[in-house]
């Protein structure tokens, strides 16, 4: 789920980053770019981490020959509907960059003052629309738990999206540096800001969180009244699903040392070498943002999930 969140969200955000650009060119904000050699390229490479994502997801299933099934529930699971966004996000990307590296960009539309609407920036605002949803289809997956309470808020489906968007525009930069130098300084730009929000946003939930307080205790949990009640063992022998599945087993110091790792990597690292690549026109520090970013991204995404006070610890708080 670390790698399948984590790299989705980074090719979503790619995307947005490559269009964005095709957007602001249309009406001569930014320079316009040979779609075969840059949009192409990097909507490729943005397919290529959502379906790198894909196939990591595929080593969560008990039974990967049955992951078909996922789409059933649609109606009511956001898993279902993540499985659905998922593909057919990819498969508007593939249009999208096919349609520029074969340079068939036939017009659908020409506006009042001249600005022609063709086949790749209707593929791209298709494609924009379900990154979006698949963000929403991701993060409310969690968002959507009313028991797990650090979850169960709407700042889990900003800080996802923000977040992949935050790693996209900042790959979006180091791709620029060398396939695209007009876009270098409005990729680091953009970047460097969503960034900011993306810390913004995940400083709220950190901030939020630590101030949640359980709704029930180990008393209420086993209906014994006295103030003082300490689990020595987690009650039999072996290990079971719920210890595996529902609790990270790591002592409190780890998590609040990873804490520190994401922060820095995530936000004020890349936040530094994309002022600095604005500053200086650096390359080596744009191309260096995103290794960064990335790595710290996956600390991030795994204190999100162990994060999570699932209420069946109040019973397993002791696993070894």
């Amino acid at each position: 789920m670390i790698l399948l969140t984590t790299l989705i969200g980074a090719g979503q955000g790619l995307f947005l980053a490559v269009f964005t650009a095709q957007s602001y060119a249309l009406f001569e904000l930014v320079p316009a770019q040979d779609g075969a050699r840059f949009h192409a390229p990097a909507s490729l490479i943005a397919l290529v981490l959502t379906g790198a994502g894909l196939l990591a997801s595929f080593f969560h299933l008990g039974r990967p020959q049955r992951a078909w099934r996922a789409i059933a529930q649609w109606r009511t699971s956001w898993l279902s509907r993540e499985v659905i966004a998922l593909p057919a996000f990819m498969a508007a990307v593939l249009v999208y960059a096919l349609a520029h590296w074969s340079g068939w960009r036939p017009a659908l539309v020409t506006l009042a003052d001249g600005v022609v609407i063709d086949l790749t920036f209707a593929a791209g605002v298709l494609a924009s629309i379900l990154a979006f949803a698949l963000f929403l289809c991701t993060a409310m997956i969690y968002a959507c738990l009313p028991f797990l309470r650090e979850w169960h808020s709407p700042l889990t489906v900003i800080n996802y999206t923000l977040l992949g968007a935050a790693s996209g525009f900042t790959l979006a930069t180091a791709i620029a540096a060398a396939a695209a130098p007009g876009l270098f300084a409005f990729f680091a730009a953009w970047a460097l800001v969503i960034t900011a929000l993306a810390a913004l946003g995940r400083g709220a939930s950190l901030w939020r969180n630590r101030r949640l307080r359980p709704r029930s205790t180990v008393q209420t949990a086993i209906g014994v009244k006295h103030p003082r009640i300490v689990q020595r063992s987690k009650g039999f022998q072996a290990g079971s699903f719920n210890t595996r599945e529902f609790f990270h087993g790591r002592a409190p110091g780890t998590l609040r040392w990873i804490r520190w790792v994401f922060v820095v990597a995530v936000f004020a690292v890349p936040a530094l070498l994309l002022a600095a690549s604005l500053a200086t026109g650096s390359v080596a520090a744009a191309l260096a943002a995103f290794p960064v970013q990335y790595a710290g991204l996956l600390a991030e995404r795994w204190y999100f999930f162990a994060e999570a006070n699932h209420p069946q610890n109040l019973y397993y708080q002791a696993i070894e």
